[in-house]
């Protein structure tokens, strides 16, 4: 199961998100969300736990407990869903006469 951890600090690092969750079950994967121009946290994360039993286990256990100082938010990941790209504002048309 894909889990998401919100509000995260920003010292919290992969591997204390590995050992948080890794207290209530097996833990495939863990990732702190970093901005690609700063390599700053973006305050979340995502955690892959194989087996769905010991994940529900970990969300429940771990949703609102503190992680480095902030009440993390813990829920299983939504699937992404497709934006409509574009849109709001003025600056999209190139050849604009007025």
């Amino acid at each position: 199961m894909n889990i998401y951890v919100g509000n995260l600090s920003f010292q919290v690092t992969e591997t204390d998100l590995r050992e948080a969750f890794s207290a209530h079950g097996t833990v495939d994967k863990a990732a702190v969300i970093t901005d690609k121009y700063s390599g700053q946290s973006r305050g979340f994360g995502f955690v892959e736990m194989p087996n769905r039993e010991e994940a529900t286990k970990a969300i429940a256990a771990l949703n609102g407990k503190d992680l480095k100082g902030r009440a993390i938010k813990v829920n299983e990941a939504q699937p992404k869903t497709d934006r409509p790209r574009g849109g709001g504002g003025f600056g999209g048309g190139r050849d604009r006469r007025y």
